[in-house]
């Protein structure tokens, strides 16, 4: 019942919004929009429209999600990761392939990342990390094979405010001599990318942001994505793999025994090396840098980049 109310309630409550957001817009008179997708976007977007503000609206997704689709054509500017998300929202100009815009790595150096968390000259790590939404399929997993996991490597392992206490539990567990393989975390903040560094093999979900810095590392993948969000995951993960970058567990096959089979890449140094030489043809470090010049563009009205420049930039080649 209480869904069937939303879906009369929801469409209402975006329709009473759009003059909330003209208002706000109307005051702050802002030269332009950025816009990352969700409905509420949709009342932004559609106000922009409106009062003739230029708007940009990034989609990081291979598949684009059902409000994106819809305010599109609303916004000036599109921004994706996938040129194939061009083509899904049906925009032959005006669409610019950016990658995803991620925290700057380039000055993260991993010898010191590994050393700050003490992890050996020649020793192979893995990172796991389950990300914002359903970790506990990752945790478990961790937790079961972490006896046979620590005998030959090093593990990062994000396991969330929820998981962390059993996971304390499980590394006090272990052998005296292994347990200072295993470190595990409730969260990492601006650790986050030190930890990429320092790993060889990320194990994780398949959100744009996750795959995106971990190509900027040149990190190979095991992904599981979440079997949530319509898909997208699923899409975001398969480009990856299509690339020869990564590889793909679903979620219902993914446990201890996969999770050592995925970690076994790293006794295998031929494939990890190709697969870190494809994540960084995926690499897009200037994807920041696209977006800022299409939307100081689009705020300063003045012609729009070519994409040729868009994708140099998003490359971290010079413009």
């Amino acid at each position: 019942m209480d869904r069937d109310v939303h879906l009369v309630l929801d469409p209402l409550r975006l329709l009473a919004s759009i003059p909330q957001a003209t208002a706000i817009l109307l005051a702050e008179r802002p030269a332009a929009v950025v816009a990352t997708g969700g409905y509420v976007t949709i009342p932004v977007l559609v106000a922009a429209r409106l009062l003739g503000l230029p708007s940009l609206l990034w989609e990081g997704n291979v598949v684009p999600g059902r409000s994106v689709r819809a305010t599109a054509r609303l916004a000036s500017v599109l921004a994706v990761a996938d040129p194939s998300t061009c083509r899904a929202l049906g925009r032959r100009s005006g669409c610019y392939v950016t990658g995803t815009p991620i925290r700057d790595v380039r000055a993260v150096d991993r010898e010191a990342a590994r050393r700050r968390f003490d992890i050996p000259p020649g020793a192979r790590a893995l990172l796991v990390f389950g990300g914002s939404q359903a970790a506990r399929r990752l945790n478990g997993a961790v937790l079961e094979a972490l006896p046979r996991l620590c005998e030959r490597f090093w593990c990062l392992h994000v396991a969330g405010a929820d998981g962390y206490a059993a996971a304390l539990a499980a590394r006090e567990a272990l052998p005296p001599d292994r347990r200072s393989r295993y470190r595990p975390f409730p969260f990492l903040h601006d650790e986050m990318a030190d930890a990429l560094a320092a790993a060889d093999l990320l194990v994780g979900r398949a959100g744009a942001s996750t795959l995106a810095e971990a190509a900027a590392f040149g990190l190979p993948v095991v992904i599981v994505p979440y079997p949530g969000a319509a898909g997208h995951q699923l899409a975001n993960a398969e480009r990856v793999v299509a690339a020869g970058a990564g590889r793909l567990v679903p979620d219902e096959r993914f446990d201890a025994a996969a999770l050592l089979d995925a970690a076994a890449l790293l006794d295998r140094p031929a494939e990890h090396a190709a697969m870190a030489a494809a994540a960084r043809s995926l690499a897009r470090p200037g994807a920041a840098e696209a977006v800022a010049e299409l939307v100081l563009a689009l705020a300063q009205r003045r012609p729009l980049p070519e994409p040729a420049r868009i994708e140099r930039l998003a490359a971290g080649s010079a413009a």
